[in-house]
C-alpha cells in the first residue's frame, strides 16, 4: 500500500471526515461565503448556450464564477464589458479564470482586459508532470513575472494545483518548491481540496504554514470508498455525499486567508452535470456558518 493510500485507509486524515448531515452544522465565528462555481464544471452547456448556462446557475444561488480558456476565450466571444454586463444580468460576478498558455504580451492584455471589469484573479489551471525539480523552480519564475503582469493591473495571479504538485519529483514535492519559489507578494494559490486529500496532503496543514497564500479553492467531495488505482474516472462525489467535512474547511480556510469558494465536480453519476451544480449549491445554502 503507498502512503497516499494509507492515509487514505487508516484515518489520518480524520479531521476531514463528515457524514452528508454535517451540511446542516452551525460553525460559529465565520461568514457563509458566497455560492461560487468553476464553469469547466458545465462547460458543455456553457459551449451551447452561455446566457441560458449562466442564467440558470444565477436562478441556482450561485453569486460568483470563475471562466476558463475555452475555444471562445475567458468571456465566451464577448467582450469584457459585454460579458460583466450579461453576468450580472443573472446576479453573477466574474471573480477570476483560469487561462491558456500565452505570451507575456497576451497576458498583459488579457490582464488589463480582466482589471477593466474588475475581475478578482487569473489562475495558471496546469503545468503537467515534470521528469525534475528544476523545471518547476522555472516555473516559480514564470509565476513571478506574470503575478508582475497583474499587481500592475490590480489584480492578483494564481496557481492552481491538480494532483501532480503533490507527488514526489527527484525526492522533492513541487507544491513546496512552488510556494517556496514564489514572490508572496504577486503569487496566490487556489487549493483543490480534493486533490489534496486524495494525494495524502494535509489541506489544513498547507492552509496554517502558508497563511494567507491560498486565498481560493475548489471543493468536491471525496468517495467513502475510493475507486481502484488507475480507474477512468475520479474518485469525486457532490459536496456532503463524501469524506469531507466542507464548514470545518471552510471555516478553517477563512481562518487561513480564504476568500473565494467554487464548486467544480467533476464526475458525474446519472445526473447532468447542471443537476451536479443545482445539487452543490443546494448544499452551500443549507450550510450556516455564522
Amino acid at each position: 500500500m503507498n502512503r497516499r493510500n494509507f492515509l487514505y485507509s487508516s484515518g489520518m486524515l480524520a479531521a476531514l471526515n463528515a457524514s452528508p448531515a454535517m451540511a446542516m452544522d452551525v460553525i460559529v465565528g465565520h461568514k457563509t461565503p458566497e455560492r461560487g462555481i468553476q464553469l469547466y464544471m458545465v462547460k458543455e452547456d456553457m459551449e451551447r448556450d452561455p446566457a441560458g448556462t449562466l442564467k440558470q446557475l444565477g436562478a441556482m444561488g450561485y453569486t460568483q464564477i470563475e471562466s476558463y480558456g475555452s475555444d471562445k476565450g475567458i468571456f465566451w466571444g464577448y467582450s469584457n464589458t459585454e460579458f460583466k454586463k450579461l453576468a450580472g444580468g443573472f446576479g453573477l460576478q466574474l471573480i477570476s479564470s483560469h487561462y491558456n498558455p500565452c505570451s507575456l504580451a497576451e497576458f498583459d492584455k488579457l490582464a488589463a482586459q480582466a482589471a477593466e471589469i474588475g475581475m478578482k484573479y487569473l489562475v495558471c489551471p496546469w503545468l503537467g508532470p515534470q521528469k525534475s525539480i528544476e523545471t518547476f523552480k522555472r516555473f516559480a519564475d514564470y509565476f513571478n513575472q506574470r503575478g508582475a503582469i497583474c499587481k500592475k493591473h490590480g489584480l492578483r495571479f494564481g496557481y492552481h494545483p491538480h494532483d501532480y504538485p503533490y507527488k514526489a519529483v527527484d525526492g522533492q514535492l513541487p507544491i513546496n518548491v512552488l510556494l517556496s519559489n514564489t514572490d508572496k507578494a504577486l503569487v496566490d494559490f487556489q487549493l483543490d481540496v480534493y486533490y489534496a486529500v486524495t494525494e495524502g496532503a494535509d489541506p489544513y496543514a498547507y492552509m496554517q504554514k502558508h497563511k494567507g497564500r491560498f486565498t481560493m479553492a475548489h471543493m468536491r467531495d471525496v468517495l467513502k470508498k475510493r475507486l481502484p488505482a488507475g480507474s477512468k474516472d475520479e474518485s469525486a462525489c457532490d459536496m456532503g455525499e463524501g469524506i469531507i467535512n466542507f464548514p470545518k474547511f471552510i471555516a478553517a480556510a477563512q481562518d487561513n486567508g480564504m476568500k473565494y469558494f467554487f464548486v467544480e465536480q467533476s464526475r458525474f453519476y446519472k445526473e447532468t452535470p447542471l443537476q451536479s451544480a443545482k445539487k452543490n449549491a443546494a448544499y452551500l445554502k443549507s450550510m450556516r456558518l455564522v
